[in-house]
């Protein structure tokens, strides 16, 4: 079974939280899914409202003057009983009528009942609102389902995954058994990926044929998304920028080339199109830190960029299935691009701005990110040369940054070297600088 993180969140929330519950992410991360599960599973009286399948109900939410005028309509078109202070409202698809967002602090006001919202592009639809409904609503982002979840559906017992992040906090080898055992289940879910309808496809059939075809179907879906929200220019534009992205990760330098697009093309031509995408949830970017020094917000440099994709099993099926063929039966293959966005994927989902370093002087580093108030550069290396990192050496080497440590993540056992810790690539799943706060109090 496919047990999300993000469901302990949606949890606390139905115990205890008192604002509304907005639920964001890219489509088929499985919002709906885990949103519905959590309140069958905690017994809640709910009505379920899904904005795209019954759009007559977008009316009832436009036209209503009180929360009254709202469940009494609602209650007369499905059946619904609303008790006050117990039923939850759970509107689902909510980008198709995003102006709830601004209209929920009302609701909230009034005290009544309490809302779950939940939709897709809601970044892209909040950004056109009139006004913020703050200090009335808790967003969580959901994601597709990383690495630790991953092999927690796939059958790894908890005490391994403990033992695992033992070994990664202590910074000492594991057994060769178990390491070999984790580098097999990264490979499959480099082709699986985190969607979780792809997911749940190999964990029942193990049929990589059909997780293909589900990933091609998802990639289809955002090339869709992309002309029912922009203009026909705009479209062409995401679809050119979005498509390019797989090509541009096998270069060496892995930097987004906007000239890749139509020669001599500028930044500012293609800035609206990485924002939707990033906006959207289906990229990830990485931007240009102009020196590795904290806070790096403040060295961010916007129009060099390196762009991923929110999940590594849709990159490696836009590859073709020789390359997932490739990566299944460990045959040599370029899989430093796809290494790396795995790892930005890792280092975004646990709330990571991400960055990477160039300098003519000292070298690239493919990611630089602030955890526990330090820089921390890392490199990842798909190859066998991963101890060759000059960038590394020369960032460490210097006084002016101060930097305590450098993380490699690599297809090899843990291993420390003076400041430099060499870490198995799947192991990034483990690291993550996060303060948890609770919902409400």
């Amino acid at each position: 079974m496919i047990k999300r993180q993000i469901e302990k969140k949606i949890l606390n929330w139905i115990d205890r939280g008192k604002k509304a519950l907005l639920i964001s992410g890219a489509r088929q991360v499985g919002k709906t899914f885990s949103i519905r599960r959590c309140l069958k599973d905690t017994g809640s009286d709910y009505l379920e409202i899904n904005l795209i399948a019954n759009p007559d109900y977008v009316d009832i939410f436009r036209s209503a003057q009180t929360v009254s005028d709202i469940t009494m309509e609602l209650s007369l078109a499905t059946g619904h009983r609303f008790l006050k202070n117990e039923t939850i409202l759970f509107i689902d698809e909510v980008q198709e009528y995003a102006d709830i967002v601004t209209q929920i602090k009302f609701w909230v006001d009034e005290g009544s009942y309490r809302y779950i919202l939940s939709g897709s592009l809601l970044g892209i639809e909040l950004k056109n609102l009139r006004s913020s409904p703050v200090g009335y609503m808790d967003e969580i982002q959901m994601y597709p389902l990383d690495f630790l979840e991953f092999i927690r559906a796939s059958g790894v017992d908890d005490q391994v995954i403990t033992y695992l992040e033992e070994h990664f906090r202590e910074r000492t080898a594991i057994t060769d058994t178990i390491h070999e055992n984790m580098l097999g289940r990264f490979q499959k879910y480099l082709v699986t990926g985190g969607m979780p309808s792809a997911v749940d496809s190999y964990l029942n059939s193990g049929d990589h044929n059909e997780v293909n075809d589900i990933q091609n179907n998802i990639i289809s879906l955002y090339g869709k998304d992309f002309s029912k929200y922009e203009s026909e220019e705009k479209k062409l534009m995401l679809q050119s920028v979005y498509k390019l992205i797989p090509s541009e990760l096998l270069k060496q330098n892995r930097r987004y080339n906007y000239a890749d697009i139509k020669k001599g093309l500028k930044y500012e031509r293609l800035e609206d199109s990485f924002l939707w995408l990033l906006s959207a949830g289906v990229s990830i970017a990485a931007f240009n830190a102009t020196e590795p020094k904290i806070p790096l917000l403040a060295n961010k440099k916007s129009s060099l960029l390196k762009l991923y994709l929110s999940d590594v099993g849709l990159l490696t099926c836009m590859y073709g299935k020789n390359l997932k063929l490739d990566i299944l039966t460990g045959r040599k293959a370029n899989l430093g691009g796809i290494y790396e966005n795995y790892t930005a994927m890792e280092l975004y989902r646990h709330g990571y701005d991400i960055y990477y370093y160039n300098s003519r002087k000292l070298g690239e580093l493919d990611f630089v990110i602030e955890h526990k108030n330090r820089i921390l550069p890392i490199e990842v290396k798909s190859g066998k040369d991963y101890y060759v990192h000059s960038a590394i050496n020369n960032v460490l080497a210097s006084t002016e940054f101060e930097t305590e440590e450098a993380i490699v993540f690599t297809n090899y056992n843990i291993k420390k070297e003076n400041k430099v810790f060499y870490c198995p690539v799947y192991m990034s799943t483990f690291l993550n600088d996060e303060v948890v706060l609770p919902i409400d109090v």
